[in-house]
């Protein structure tokens, strides 16, 4: 099992400074730290530095925290990825009532995670492992911390809309979809805080 690379952080940019700022000085305190947050939306997805602020974040604005913080001390192999995974009642309980209301038996979902010669590591909350979606990965893709906005919703639209294409069975518009997929993030916040 590969581990990611625990190394000191230096004050060679803002995410950086940041952790120092509260005593978090290695690579490695920082993923428990971000691991320990609570889940929630941040105000400002576009200014990572709301992470802090916020004193929360989301699969997204925690890992693309992460990957700037590891990029700025070298570590560019440390790769932030975008997973479309069928997220379901078995690998995400909190979501059942909503999937079971709506006549679905998953939901293609976007998540972020990081990745590390070719292994998974999610630091979403602090029980969050790879193998709670892994094996139900549609398709990857590697990211850069600036696409977690408007590029990562609209990819993940495009892949919702062609599995509407492909399913014919599903009576519904990316705008419904959407919208069940908006309320599972809600009772993903509900549950987790």
């Amino acid at each position: 099992m590969t581990n990611l690379p625990s190394f000191k952080i230096q004050p060679l940019g803002e995410i950086s400074n940041e952790f120092l700022k509260i005593n978090i000085s290695t690579f490695s305190d920082a993923t428990h730290f971000v691991a320990n947050l609570n889940y929630g939306r941040n105000q400002n997805k576009n200014d990572l530095k709301t992470v802090f602020i916020d004193n929360c974040g989301t699969c997204s604005t925690k890992h693309a925290l992460l990957k700037k913080l590891a990029d700025e001390n070298g570590f560019s192999q440390v790769k932030l990825i975008l997973g479309i995974f069928k997220m379901n009642s078995k690998n995400t309980v909190a979501i059942s009532e909503t999937l079971q209301k709506n006549n679905l038996d998953f939901i293609p979902e976007a998540h972020n995670y990081l990745k590390f010669e070719n292994q998974i590591f999610d630091f979403t909350n602090p029980n969050s492992k790879s193998s709670d979606f892994e094996s139900d990965l549609i398709i990857e893709i590697e990211m850069l911390p600036n696409q977690i906005s408007n590029y990562k919703v609209e990819f993940h639209k495009k892949q919702l809309q062609e599995w509407l294409n492909k399913n014919e069975e599903i009576k519904l518009e990316l705008e419904d979809i959407w919208k069940i997929r908006e309320q599972c993030i809600l009772d993903l916040i509900n549950h987790k805080n």
